[in-house]
């Protein structure tokens, strides 16, 4: 099974107050510049959370599958990561 149809399995609940967030945009500037284009966080995310658009980090929450790998991979820690809100967030729809 591919990642899309894996994640198609997926339902989402989306709370309207973000729990992905960068702390530092010029962070992510240095990342650019020291690891190039796509950063960590944007070649590890699963979901396409994450992109690089005008020299900026741009982050879509709502589609976070909530595997915390851009926080792992992010080599400055720059990424506060934290779990939805009680009931929002994902569910699988098969289980």
């Amino acid at each position: 099974m591919k990642i899309e149809e894996k994640l198609y399995t997926l339902r989402y609940k989306r709370d309207e107050i973000p729990h992905l967030e960068i702390k530092d945009q010029m962070t992510c500037k240095k990342c650019e510049e020291t690891y190039g284009t796509p950063q960590p966080c944007i070649s590890v995310c699963p979901a396409n959370v994450y992109s690089w658009i005008n020299g900026k980090i741009v982050v879509s929450y709502e589609n976070c599958v909530e595997c915390g790998a851009c926080k792992i991979a992010c080599p400055f820690n720059n990424i506060i990561w934290k779990y939805p809100r009680y009931g929002l967030g994902i569910a699988l729809r098969y289980g």
